[in-house]
């Protein structure tokens, strides 16, 4: 049975609450966390001139906002928490966008990468495709999404108070085609250990220069 809104609407409360009631405790435990392989995913793609424009979406307390900044890129954030957009805009001094991942009101051909770590879960199995294509729209023609989410056997429900969608690689890469991107890669992480200690699946794409 497809979510009604209501459903929808209870879902993006509920996680986004938790988020803003543990905005802190998942600061101090993710803040030294080393992405450095997902952003350089994302970055080596990309064939325009630097800086690029960037959008880190469901940036979080600001974490990798700052790197980006730091590597002289020009980033933006998008956060559905009010507590972790607040937090960002301190952390990074970024601007940084608040919006409901179930609404989003995004310019069109406006970045050079999206950046979407530990994210694109959250998003109802039934609404991915609509948010896949929003995400298609404000990247510039050839520009690059990469996309992180734990791994699943498409899997979707409730874990506590957070709602996710689990996919395995097909499944994942049947919605991001049928968003128009093509495939660029994928590897699992942690790096270095055997796939059963591998949780993450992480992907790159682009949207195409013809677009």
């Amino acid at each position: 049975m497809p979510l009604s809104a209501e459903e929808l609407e209870r879902i993006s409360a509920v996680t986004l609450g938790h988020y803003d009631r543990h905005a802190e405790d998942f600061w101090q435990g993710t803040r030294d966390h080393d992405v450095s392989q997902n952003i350089a995913a994302l970055l080596e793609p990309i064939a325009a001139a630097p800086p690029f424009a960037i959008l880190d979406f469901g940036c979080g307390p600001g974490r990798d906002l700052a790197t980006f900044k730091q590597l002289g890129h020009e980033p933006i954030g998008l956060e559905g928490s009010g507590r972790f957009a607040e937090m960002a805009r301190t952390y990074s001094g970024c601007e940084v966008w608040q919006q409901d991942f179930l609404a989003l009101e995004l310019p069109p051909a406006r970045f050079d990468g999206v950046f979407a770590n530990a994210v694109l879960f959250h998003v109802p199995t039934q609404e991915l495709p609509r948010v896949l294509r929003a995400l298609w729209g404000t990247l510039k023609p050839g520009g690059v999404l990469f996309s992180s989410n734990p791994r699943g056997i498409g899997q979707e429900g409730w874990k506590a108070e957070r709602y996710g969608a689990y996919h395995d690689l097909e499944g994942w890469r049947s919605h991001m085609t049928a968003a128009g991107f093509v495939e660029l890669g994928h590897y699992l992480r942690p790096t270095g250990l055997p796939p059963e200690r591998q949780p993450w699946l992480a992907s790159v794409w682009r949207k195409p220069i013809e677009a």
